[in-house]
């Protein structure tokens, strides 16, 4: 009691010194080489957290949302920063997961299902399922129960395809350019940022028509940036126009309705397809 106490007067010392001005200041960011024993693979995770909200909840006086963040093919997981940082400046207790290593042999540009990509996204969903279980050992002062899931390219699909095998514990999907599998899977509320295609083009059906967009509550934003660009990669401006984006889509806390085209226990992970 004594230390939550101390804990706790700290918070409002750092709230009224300091305020949010520094925002990235304000962020601890700690890199965790966390190491999957069952699989025998290494799963380092970049973490995000604001410092006065980590404080607050070590100090029983709140309760952090939780995101996790996938990268996409070839781009590192620390090649999201400007997401990390907006989602930590808000409160959440983000990981970003480092899905592919070295080892990993390249991803299949053909076959079926997903252009052969589903082992890639079983492992990404093994990834998230053994980070989350980390998590909640050594950060316990978050909600690992609503979820919220963002990813870009590969990473997007790994975030939908998870997203349609966990429909209870995942509450917000966020896509940049994911381009294989289909948004409708997803049963929560969701937004997917899409580039102006040149050479990354959706597969079909993985976007919904304008209509099914209106009647199933996904919304659609267009940044006519190119795919790459939806990382750390891209100008500032269009980091700011999804960061403004994104703060409209998470404050809104409308349910999602109810969509007939989610996903199917055939697409949750190790099922048969």
């Amino acid at each position: 009691m004594k230390r939550k106490l101390i804990i706790a007067s700290c918070v409002v010392l750092a709230v009224v010194g300091g305020g949010f001005g520094a925002t990235k200041l304000a962020i601890r960011h700690e890199r965790m080489p966390l190491f999957d024993m069952a699989r025998n693979r290494s799963v380092p995770v970049d973490l995000y957290i604001r410092r006065d909200k980590e404080m607050k909840a070590m100090a029983g006086m709140e309760v952090l949302p939780v995101a996790v963040l996938s990268h996409g093919n070839t781009v590192s997981s620390r090649e999201y920063s400007f997401l990390a940082n907006f989602l930590a400046a808000r409160g959440y207790l983000v990981a970003s997961v480092q899905h592919d290593l070295p080892t990993d042999p390249p991803l299949s540009m053909k076959g079926y299902p997903y252009v052969g990509r589903l082992p890639s996204y079983e492992r990404g969903v093994a990834n998230i399922d053994f980070v989350i279980k980390e998590l909640r050992q050594s950060e316990p002062i978050a909600d690992y129960d609503h979820l919220t899931v963002v990813g870009h390219s590969q990473g997007g699909d790994i975030s939908v395809f998870y997203a349609a095998g966990h429909p209870d514990t995942v509450a917000k999907v966020v896509t940049l350019d994911n381009l294989r599998v289909p948004l409708e899977f997803v049963k929560a509320k969701l937004i997917s940022f899409r580039s102006r295609g040149e050479g990354y083009k959706p597969d079909p059906g993985v976007v919904p028509s304008e209509a099914d967009c209106e009647k199933d509550g996904i919304q659609l934003v267009m940044t006519g940036e190119h795919h790459d660009n939806l990382s750390d990669r891209g100008p500032d401006e269009i980091k700011g126009r999804i960061a403004d984006k994104l703060a409209q889509f998470l404050d809104d806390d409308k349910p999602p309705p109810n969509r007939s085209g989610v996903a199917t226990a055939q697409y949750s992970p190790g099922a048969p397809y």
